[in-house]
């Protein structure tokens, strides 16, 4: 039975953000770290959807904010253990993402063999623009996405540059999680993060599909 919720409003249900690290060759060596074999995930909780009109937050134990924009893979049906042949059939449709990530805290977190999740899954670390429909994009694989902040080009790179396919990526994950309808899968940022602070203003978009901006704001201690 088709689902009763209006799947253009994902970000509302509270369902799974999962990420994909270093998909991009340029960013893993920019974060000096190897290029995987096999995908590298983490989640973040579905308080850290953002929608445009609200500010990002740096939280204020971070002093280091970074930027990285991702293509967003929205799950349209439930996926457990799909071949990549198959896992085209389970995406709804697409956005364009923010994983916001506070890069002192990573840093920490890695020194000390820690979980990310106080770097990567705060309130605010996922703006997300409106929802595309699948049907919109007829080659996830062949799209240019770029960020600027005030104005400055920062980030600019093509999917076409991603180490693991989005059917690959689905794959995968659908061998070790249950994919669900609404669900949201970022794959990966092209190389050119850096740092945000107060004030900034960033846009970000999918060339020729949309685009998306986003004001930095201090949390008040």
């Amino acid at each position: 039975m088709a689902s009763s919720k209006p799947l253009a409003r994902f970000w509302e249900w509270g369902k799974t953000i999962v990420c994909v690290g270093r998909n991009y060759a340029e960013h893993a060596r920019e974060m000096r770290a190897a290029i995987p074999t096999e995908p590298v995930f983490f989640l973040k909780p579905s308080s850290a959807y953002l929608r445009e009109g609200s500010p990002i937050v740096r939280p204020a134990y971070c002093r280091d904010l970074h930027h990285e924009v991702e293509l967003g893979v929205v799950i349209g049906k439930t996926a457990q253990g799909v071949s990549e042949e198959a896992a085209m059939e389970h995406v709804a449709g697409y956005a364009l993402c923010l994983d916001m990530t506070a890069r002192d805290t990573q840093e920490e977190c890695k020194q000390k063999g820690l979980p990310w999740t106080r770097a990567k899954g705060f309130r605010t670390s996922c703006p997300v623009s409106d929802f595309v429909p699948k049907e919109r994009v007829p080659d996830p694989h062949r799209l240019k996405l770029w960020l600027k902040v005030n104005g400055e080009l920062r980030q600019e790179g093509d999917t076409s540059g991603m180490i693991f396919s989005v059917p690959a990526i689905i794959s995968y994950l659908s061998r070790i999680l249950t994919l669900q309808e609404g669900d949201l899968i970022l794959t990966g940022t092209p190389k050119g993060v850096a740092a945000v602070q107060g004030g900034d203003e960033i846009e970000a978009g999918v060339q020729g599909v949309l685009s998306m901006r986003f004001r930095v704001e201090e949390e008040q201690k």
